[in-house]
């Protein structure tokens, strides 16, 4: 066994542990979808309410990249629109979330990832579609989507669905997903402390020892994004959002 910070490792958990940082660095930078492949990795190791606390920082590291390299490319009109519903999706997932065991969580997860899909494909083929301008579908959105990724850091087919219906450009699309989730996943950084108790200074710690693969799965998402031409890139978002939901369900 290894020994990290308090936590026991064997050689195949740490490996483990190591990819997250470097799927969720690529995660942040556009290659949307492979960060909810984090998750199931991770909770092999942690179990599913420990690891969403494990998670945390590291988004959050991922999360200062992004908006480090994309920032400019932000629509605030569609932030300022998400953020206070989204807020209150995270305090719903806080309350309720210690209700919710892992095999409930799994099918809630499994229904909301493959109906955000089914809609994202639907609207894909259509020639002339509408863009929802209703703050009921932005509210019903941010909600779901403060919702998942406070009880599972899985919000990101949510999102995913939201942008995408707002049409928006490769790179103003990864600017926007990447202001508002640093500001919720600092949002959620009390809750997890104060009244879940799954970041301790120990998980602190450990989190710390993947800033060098966040930085390396940043670099790499930058890259894969810069090759992946526009009119191809909304499929890509779809795709790479398929695999990974399958990948947490098996």
């Amino acid at each position: 066994m290894i020994e990290l910070f308090s936590f026991q490792f064997t050689p195949a958990q740490l490996l483990f542990f190591l990819s997250v940082p470097l799927l969720v660095g690529m995660a942040k930078t556009g290659v949307s979808g492979v960060g909810m492949a984090a998750v199931p990795l991770l909770a092999i190791v942690f179990g599913g309410k420990q690891s969403s606390g494990i998670m945390l920082p590291i988004l959050c590291m991922a999360d200062v990249f992004a908006v480090t390299y994309y920032h400019r490319h932000a629509n605030w009109h569609h932030l300022f629109r998400l953020l206070p519903w989204a807020a209150l999706g995270v305090l719903i997932g806080t309350f309720i979330g210690n209700e919710i065991n892992d095999e409930t969580f799994k099918l809630i997860m499994a229904v909301v990832i493959f109906a955000s899909l089914i809609i994202m494909v639907w609207r894909e083929r259509d020639k002339n579609p509408n863009i929802p301008s209703s703050i009921w579908f932005a509210a019903v959105l941010g909600i779901l989507g403060g919702f998942t990724t406070m009880v599972g850091n899985l919000a990101g087919s949510v999102m995913a669905l939201y942008l995408l219906s707002m049409r928006l450009p490769k790179n103003e699309y990864i600017g926007t997903a990447a202001w508002f989730f640093m500001v919720i996943n600092l949002f959620k950084i009390p809750f997890h402390i104060f009244i879940w108790h799954t970041i301790t200074l120990d998980s602190f710690l450990l989190d710390l020892t993947g800033l060098p693969a966040v930085a390396v799965g940043a670099f790499l998402g930058i890259t894969i994004v810069k090759k992946i031409p526009e009119l191809y890139y909304r499929w890509f978002i779809i795709a790479t959002t398929f695999l990974a939901s399958l990948m947490m369900l098996i």
